[in-house]
């Protein structure tokens, strides 16, 4: 479903300039109606993520931005027919930039919750996983599984729901967040944490590319899928519903996924 005609992307920047003469000097962005219009418009869709959460989206050696959620969010918006634009931020700054309209769309292996549901939207789930349990090699705490870490100091990223379950099923856990996903680790390696919750498949690259610093212990938990977070827009929910549906029917988010993972996290379980 991408942003179709002509005419109505004149309406759009019609609306818009309108728009930006009343709000001149206010020193918020100029919106034009709904986010959806506000996109056709400017035909960008700007796409808020941290930049520093591999391998979903980080920046390589030489400083280019990539990662599974930036190859889907360019899929996404080639789908769309928009130029994709990337405004980098810390996690815990993301739903703000979102719900302020600096960013039109987060990508960002967001969780749709009923707290966030009550002032965002959220596509369709893009892919699924769940929570993981990371200890420093040797497991010195002999940690085990979620029912093993009451009493523990277990790291999580701030307002994420990794955090969130932690305080609701371990009530005993000493929690603690952390804005970015470097520190936890280094915490952790140096024993001033016990145990970091992070999603199942960045752990299994961060293990992977520490060698022997860190292990996986238990299985995952909490399943639960990623979608794209949005202003309340039914408009635009419903365009990012179809092109995720088009990409999955196509095959590019399964070869996507494999591409970064050698499994596909993106089909439906």
């Amino acid at each position: 479903m991408p942003f179709p005609s002509a005419a109505r992307r004149w309406r759009g920047r019609a609306i818009a300039f309108l728009a930006a003469l009343v709000v001149a000097g206010a020193g918020v962005p100029a919106r034009a109606g709904s986010v959806y219009d506000h996109i056709e418009a400017t035909h960008q869709l700007v796409v808020g993520m941290e930049g520093t959460y591999p391998p979903f989206n980080f920046q390589d050696s030489s400083g280019k931005l990539v990662g599974f959620e930036v190859d889907f969010a360019n899929a996404l918006a080639a789908e769309l027919k928009v130029k994709p634009v990337f405004q980098l931020s810390n996690w815990s700054g993301l739903l703000g930039a979102l719900q302020s309209g600096r960013v039109d769309v987060v990508i960002n292996q967001v969780a749709d919750t009923p707290e966030r549901e009550k002032i965002f939207d959220f596509s369709e789930p893009y892919s699924y996983s769940g929570i993981q349990i990371v200890v420093k090699k040797g497991n010195p705490d002999n940690i085990t599984g979620p029912e093993t870490l009451a009493g523990k100091t277990v790291a999580a990223g701030l307002g994420t729901n990794y955090g969130q379950w932690l305080v609701k099923n371990v009530p005993t856990a000493i929690p603690r967040t952390y804005d970015d996903n470097v520190t936890p680790y280094q915490d952790l390696a140096a024993g001033r944490i016990d145990a970091v919750l992070n999603d199942r498949l960045v752990v299994a690259d961060i293990v992977k590319r520490t060698g022997n610093v860190f292990e996986i212990v238990g299985k995952p938990f909490d399943p639960q899928g990623s979608s794209i977070a949005l202003p309340k827009d039914a408009e635009l929910q419903a365009a990012l519903n179809h092109a995720i549906d088009a990409l999955r029917a196509n095959g590019t988010l399964k070869t996507i996924s494999e591409k970064w993972f050698g499994i596909d996290v993106t089909a439906r379980p």
